[in-house]
């Protein structure tokens, strides 16, 4: 069992930058592929970024590619979404996801535990 918090939403201007962190719980926490996804209102939930259990590799949604990075810290059991170059469009809730699979994943149901989400507004 993975217990996920997020943090470091917040409202922001277009242009710039904020860091998501999500802490987890558990002492399996580097055998999970780590991810970041969206929910925008009236939206359905979208892939964002994902990484795998030793950071080595990651996977960008196209919309993001190049503006944010996903990094993880193994021995503090967090991985963050740092995010810059905001747009308006980029307003959501963000969830920080952990799954079993041996391999990157990008769909919703290829991840087993969910943080609860943390708030991202960017105004124009």
């Amino acid at each position: 069992q993975v217990q996920l918090v997020e943090s470091g939403g917040g409202l922001v201007q277009a242009g710039g930058s904020l860091r998501l962190s999500c802490a987890a719980s558990g002492r399996t926490f580097s055998s999970y592929v780590m991810g970041w996804f969206r929910q925008a209102p009236g939206k359905e939930r979208e892939f964002v970024a994902a990484i795998s259990w030793s950071g080595g590799n990651t996977y960008y949604a196209v919309s993001v590619k190049g503006r944010f990075t996903i990094s993880r810290d193994n021995a503090k059991n967090t991985v963050y979404l740092q995010m810059n170059s905001l747009k308006p469009e980029d307003t959501a809730v963000y969830y920080c996801a952990a799954s079993k699979k041996y391999v990157i994943a990008t769909i919703n149901n290829e991840y087993d535990y969910w943080g609860q989400g943390t708030q991202v507004t960017v105004s124009s």
